[in-house]
């Protein structure tokens, strides 16, 4: 048998599902599915499909399918959006007499379209929901039953229209009791637009998993373009991007990528951003969900946590160690039990929580829930794994919160100086001026937010932190300064802010980004948060003071670690703004003197 690629039908072994377990669901190197989460997923759809040959799946996941197929009927339903566009979808429907509730999930940004969350779907299915999972407008691969006509509108007006036509749809299939909605990803976004703008206001709860608040803010922010990012995405539709974008987006696209019209960038950001409507969401008091991670190399928690402190209507914010979708990846892609850690299927388990108490009405522990549910950095416990590595055998550390603002309790100065007897420059408690610290700008360093867009924080995930040497950094590429070993450590809660001035005398603009390490006896450092920051209409010879503010973290600086500020020029993820080759220079102005406010908990 074979699946509708082509491609046969691969039997899941324990192997496979061990491949998802720890390596999650992004293959290594970027924004690409981890093979072994696409076999598991075609190898679901053809089982409830009839055709997997016996003995394909587990006994667990045949058991899921055996139960949903007791339960519940499959179509293939094509939602007819416009008189040339048709979204491709999939549907449970439960053969219980008694009206149930449906949810609707929008596929994530993907080849596959709403293919590879096959396991979700019949997670939700068998807690008792209807099910009509979809693919919108311009997803997918060419010629695959999983992709939805039209081009791809990028969470815009056409799709939150489109989101309204599913939910028709859904009541003349189902007569549903309540009408949720979940979305991992571009889903996630999509489904908070629709809800906000549904004109008969009929979505009554929605979980959106490692999501965006803000589409501007997460792609353009400090006046630095990401543009690892959007490129990565856009080589993620399943086509080229003339076949996928209409000339409107294609021009927005291209402005971006060659940092002009940015007011206009912003502005479609802007209305693709869920805060925008976030009095909306407030009125119609829509019960919302949010999950995002520390290092979110899509869309920064910063931007979520800001939008998600607006929310009003009963809300609930889970914040978790790692990248976008590592937490949730292994419970919706086919993990039925928790190896190989306690604690993996914590998130998945949640947003079912919150749908099972907004849509079924279940008397569960979601009105006992903090607001805010903050997962601490590296707190957990591993053990090493042969053949290199290690696993969490105790999770980490979680600190319930009323709110975000909450987590922040003080703060702490710690000043830049000029260079230390090593070289370097020393953060300390007094402000320092008079000196200044000069390095060549344009080149990648050693000290980056990561490896590979969403490599580094899947790893984080799965216990496995990407561990820095500064004793390697390139010292005539960036500038480093660090404290004293600190008695007692420090409590990092909050967004770090820094404020510096700089000279340069060949650039009118330069970029810059900090980055904020945890150092340990032995000279090994792990990243805490990073940012950049870009400043124009520099004057040559003229200093210009600049601040800006870290992405938000909470981190545990052990006793007797060292804090460093990294500051350099270029990281992958970001546009670099400037002369390549030229020099950047570093100082402290009386008045304005350079100096790390640190967030303490």
């Amino acid at each position: 048998m074979t699946t509708a690629d082509g491609e046969p039908i691969a039997s899941i072994t324990d192997a496979t599902l061990a491949d998802i377990a720890a390596n999650g669901i992004w293959r290594s190197g970027g924004l690409d599915i981890n093979p072994s989460v696409l076999a598991v997923s075609k190898a679901l759809l053809a089982a409830v499909q009839g055709t997997a040959p016996a003995g394909t799946l587990p006994e667990e996941l045949q058991e899921l399918v055996n139960r949903v197929l007791r339960e519940a009927g499959i179509t293939f339903p094509r939602v007819s959006v416009t008189e040339e566009i048709g979204l491709s979808a999939f549907a449970i429907k439960q053969k219980a007499s008694e009206p149930r509730p449906v949810v609707i999930v929008p596929a994530g940004w993907n080849p596959y379209g709403w293919m590879p969350f096959m396991a979700g779907y019949l997670a939700l299915a068998a807690r008792g929901y209807h099910v009509l999972a979809y693919t919108p407008r311009g997803i997918g691969k060419p010629d695959l039953p999983y992709t939805s006509e039209g081009l791809i509108n990028i969470a815009g007006p056409d799709d939150w229209a489109d989101g309204s036509r599913v939910i028709d749809h859904a009541q003349e299939l189902f007569e549903p009791s309540r009408i949720g909605f979940m979305g991992l990803s571009y889903g996630s976004g999509i489904s908070q637009l629709v809800a906000a703008h549904d004109q008969e206001n009929r979505v009554a709860a929605v979980a959106a998993l490692s999501t965006w608040g803000n589409l501007a803010t997460s792609l353009y922010d400090n006046g630095t373009r990401h543009l690892e990012a959007v490129r990565t995405l856009i080589d993620f539709t399943g086509d080229t991007e003339e076949k996928k974008f209409d000339e409107e987006t294609r021009q927005i696209l291209q402005d971006f990528r060659d940092g002009r019209n940015m007011e206009g960038v912003v502005a479609w950001g802007t209305e693709r951003a869920p805060e925008t409507y976030v009095d909306v969401t407030n009125a119609r008091g829509i019960p919302t969900f949010y999950s995002n991670t520390w290092h979110e190399s899509l869309f920064p928690a910063g931007e979520a946590i800001a939008a998600f402190e607006k929310i009003t209507a009963p809300k609930h914010l889970n914040l978790w160690i790692g990248d976008h979708g590592a937490p949730e990846g292994a419970g919706i892609t086919g993990l039925a039990t928790g190896m190989p850690f306690p604690g993996l299927l914590t998130p998945m388990r949640e947003a079912y929580a919150w749908l099972d108490h907004h849509l079924l009405g279940e008397a569960n522990e979601v009105p006992d829930w903090p607001v805010v549910n903050s997962q601490v950095m590296f707190t957990y416990e591993t053990a090493p794994v042969i053949g290199g590595g290690r696993r969490i055998t105790v999770p980490a550390r979680r600190e319930p919160l009323r709110s975000w603002a909450e987590a922040t309790t003080g703060s702490e100065a710690w000043y830049l100086s000029g260079n230390g007897d090593d070289g370097d420059g020393t953060l300390s408690d007094k402000p320092s001026t008079g000196w200044s610290r000069d390095f060549t700008a344009g080149h990648e360093t050693a000290a980056t937010a990561m490896d590979e867009i969403m490599e580094t924080g899947q790893k984080e995930w799965f216990g496995n932190p990407r561990s820095y040497k500064p004793a390697d950094f390139e010292r005539n590429q960036l500038l480093l300064w660090s404290t004293e070993a600190l008695t007692g450590g420090r409590r990092i809660r909050g967004a770090t802010t820094i404020r510096l001035s700089i000279r340069s005398d060949e650039a009118d603009a330069a970029t810059l980004v900090a980055y904020l390490f945890d150092v340990a006896a032995d000279d090994s450092a792990r990243l805490i948060t990073h940012e950049p920051f870009t400043t124009t209409d520099l004057r040559p010879g003229t200093d210009r003071t600049v601040s800006w503010a870290l992405q938000p973290a909470a981190y545990d600086l052990p006793d007797g670690h060292r804090l460093a500020l990294v500051v350099n020029s270029r990281d992958k993820l970001y546009a670099f703004t400037g002369k390549q080759d030229s020099t950047t220079t570093i100082t402290s102005l009386t008045g304005e003197e350079a100096v790390l406010e640190l967030p303490l908990g």
